[in-house]
C-alpha cells in the first residue's frame, strides 16, 4: 500500500520490467561482443538487471527506451549505466517541463494564495495540490518526494498527451473591498508597529 492508501499499479511495473528487458535486448543486438564481455554469464547478466533497473528506477519505461535509443544511434563502444542516465535526464528536459526533483523544490518553496503563485509548469500545482500543501509543508521525506514524484509523472503523460491544465482563479475581484487606510494607520499606531 502507498501512503495515500492506493495499491501500487502492477501494470506500472510490469511495463518497467519490460523495459529493462527490452534496454538489455537492444544492447545485446547493438552491441554483440562488447555485451557478451560485460554479461556474458547469466549471474552477470542477472546481476547487471537488477543494478541498472535499481538506477533506473525513477524513469519512466517510455524514457528508458527512448534513452537506449539515443545511446545506440550516437556511440559506437557499449554505453555504461551512466551513459543511459545522461540519456535519460537529457529526455526529461527536452520535454519543457521541470524535472521532478525542480518540481519538488518548487512546491515546496510556494506560498499563499497558491494560484496566484508563479508556477514553472501548472502540473507542478495540481501535483502539490494532490498530495496537499499541509503534507508537503510539513515534512520532506523520501516518501513523500516518491509521492510526489508519482503523480507529477502521471499528470505530465497526461498533459504530454493533450490534457490542458489551466490553474483558474476563483477570486471574485469585484467583490474585494479596497484597503480601509485610516482604519490601518490607526491599527498601526495602537499596536506600535
Amino acid at each position: 500500500m502507498t501512503t495515500l492508501g492506493q495499491k501500487k499499479s502492477i501494470s506500472n511495473k510490469e511495463d518497467f520490467i519490460k523495459s529493462i528487458d527490452a534496454l538489455f535486448l537492444k544492447l545485446e543486438l547493438a552491441y554483440h561482443y562488447q555485451f557478451y564481455k560485460v554479461f556474458g554469464t547469466d549471474e552477470k547478466l542477472k546481476e547487471g538487471k537488477k543494478l541498472w533497473a535499481l538506477s533506473l528506477k525513477d524513469q519512466s519505461p517510455e524514457v528508458i527506451l527512448q534513452a537506449v535509443e539515443k545511446v545506440i544511434s550516437s556511440q559506437s563502444f557499449l554505453p555504461t549505466l551512466t551513459d543511459l542516465m545522461k540519456s535519460c535526464g537529457e529526455i526529461n528536459k527536452i520535454d519543457g517541463f521541470p524535472s521532478v526533483e525542480e518540481a519538488y523544490i518548487e512546491a515546496r518553496k510556494s506560498y499563499q494564495p497558491r494560484k496566484e503563485f508563479n508556477w514553472s509548469n501548472p502540473i507542478v500545482y495540481f501535483a502539490g495540490k494532490k498530495i496537499g500543501w499541509n503534507t508537503l509543508n510539513e515534512k520532506d521525506s523520501k516518501e513523500n518526494f516518491r509521492t510526489f514524484k508519482k503523480i507529477f509523472n502521471s499528470l505530465k503523460i497526461e498533459a504530454i498527451g493533450g490534457k490542458k491544465f489551466e490553474i483558474k482563479d476563483n477570486t471574485d475581484s469585484k467583490n474585494r473591498k479596497p484597503l480601509n487606510k485610516d482604519l490601518f494607520e490607526e491599527l498601526r499606531k495602537k499596536h506600535k508597529v
